[in-house]
């Protein structure tokens, strides 16, 4: 008896959304095996039925769990309707996904995105082939405006797709409107309230349209703690501006003060989501932009530099190791501390980095909080310093009971004291170097990786063997 090919549900029970892929239930699975089985076969009416019938969600999890090549080809067999899904993906995945697409085809996926997604799909595909594309697009003025702004700006990232009323109106005049241009309006977070010189002087809650009475001015009843940003202010600065004043759209306003556009909830969470990702590219010592699906060239090219540096920074390690030759020599004993001091220099001052670029990310931290910040990983330091140092004297002194070593306390004592001055001193440059830079309007991530881990390294080898010359040997 033949076993039954899976079925394709209706419901999909993933919630993904990642250029990557992630664990999937067993049913899951075997819908997209099912799927790449059937796309492979070109049974194209068999897929898009089945496709067509899933909610956008499904969508999303589908085209990413699928292989590229075959997400690919669903892409090339999706009608105008179904590609207004590929706005949904993640911006790297999208990428990977309309590479090599034909330029014709380009333009029906765009045409099918609000201005700002295409303006942002645009800024992902190369010049030539953006050249090409902009001006066949319907709305090619709104997003060449919108490409205007400066990239990763408020202006690049907006909307200008928003509800605004005049300040003389009343309840009742603002449900009408609201009514009559429902088919326009697809998602009503809050309304504007502008002056004559449409400048936003405050806004309406949902709440305020549903109790207040019809005839209710809408001075009379409006918040007025309204706050806003400008174009080109940047998009992690407007995150952390929305997470400041707990805002789920934000206003942009231009430099006259006119509202000319929104930055949406769902912009906000892709802005998080990009510079997460952009942090964590440089903390590992990637460059920011890097993807899964770059060709073989450009990822030589962004990681050779980096790589060299760390190669650069390891040489001078060894160079402060060579330099100390002659009381090796003398001990030879103390060539077994080296990796680790120096990995626990590393650990230390990665922590520490890691923490500052997190609290600079949302705002908690600022160049203000640089004393303060220092006397809290200070004493952190120290304590976390001397629990380590008393485990390594510890095992210094039992490991002397067999094996045969010159001064077995003092050497317990140097070893402890180095790791906890390697320790101390790894943390404060871990939790300065961040918020120096920030302040020098350097990106604070390529702070840790291999910045701070080399550099901590030199400075513990030498510190180490510093004091190791002036209590041991």
């Amino acid at each position: 008896m033949k076993a039954k090919k899976p079925q394709i549900p209706l419901i999909w029970h993933a919630d993904t959304n990642k250029a990557v892929s992630e664990d999937l239930s067993e049913p899951n699975r075997a819908v997209v095996d099912e799927f790449a089985r059937l796309i492979k076969a070109g049974a194209r009416e068999t897929v898009l039925k089945a496709v067509r019938r899933m909610p956008p969600p499904s969508m999303v999890s589908l085209f990413v769990h699928l292989p590229l090549k075959r997400a690919r080809k669903l892409t090339s067999w999706l009608d105008q309707p179904e590609l207004r899904i590929i706005a949904e993906l993640n911006p790297s995945f999208r990428a990977a996904l309309l590479d090599d697409v034909a330029v014709q085809r380009l333009i029906d996926v765009l045409d099918g995105f609000e201005p700002e997604e295409a303006a942002d799909a645009l800024d992902d595909l190369p010049d030539e082939v953006a050249e090409q594309v902009l001006p066949r697009l319907k709305e090619r003025e709104t997003i060449e405006a919108l490409r205007g702004y400066g990239e990763e700006s408020a202006g690049s990232i907006m909307s200008r797709k928003f509800v605004a009323v005049p300040v003389d109106w009343t309840i009742g005049q603002v449900t009408a409107d609201i009514r009559a241009n429902a088919e326009a309006i697809e998602k009503l977070y809050a309304v504007n309230v502008v002056d004559a010189e449409q400048r936003p002087v405050g806004y309406l809650r949902l709440r305020d349209l549903l109790l207040a009475p019809k005839e209710t001015p809408v001075e009379q009843i409006m918040q007025t703690d309204f706050v806003a940003v400008g174009p080109e202010t940047d998009q992690e600065e407007v995150a952390r501006f929305a997470d400041r004043h707990e805002l789920s759209v934000v206003p942009v306003v231009d430099r006259d003060g006119r509202l000319i556009g929104r930055i949406t909830p769902k912009q906000l969470r892709r802005v998080l989501r990009e510079e997460a990702e952009e942090d964590l590219n440089l903390m590992s010592g990637l460059p920011a932009d890097s993807r899964p699906d770059q060709p073989i060239r450009r990822i030589i090219r962004g990681r050779i530099p980096w790589l060299l540096a760390g190669l650069a920074g390891a040489s001078l390690s060894a160079a402060v190791v060579g330099a100390f030759e002659e009381q090796l020599a003398k001990a030879a004993i103390l060539a077994s501390f080296i990796p680790i001091v120096m990995s626990m220099a590393g650990n230390a001052g990665i922590q520490a980095a890691t923490v500052a670029v997190q609290g600079l990310s949302s705002g908690t931290v600022t160049f203000a909080d640089l004393g303060w910040r220092l006397g809290k990983e200070l004493v952190a330091a120290v304590a976390n310093g001397a629990i380590s140092a008393s485990v390594l004297m510890g095992m210094v002194l039992l490991a002397t009971q067999f094996i045969e070593v010159q001064q077995p306390i003092v050497l317990a004592l140097t070893a402890g004291l180095s790791l906890l001055s390697v320790i101390v001193v790894a943390v404060i440059v871990g939790a300065s170097i961040p918020i120096l830079l920030e302040r020098l309007g350097i990106d604070p991530a390529m702070a840790t990786g291999v910045f701070i881990t080399t550099g901590n390294d030199i400075i513990s080898v030498a510190l180490f063997f510093l004091l190791m010359m002036l209590f041991y040997l």
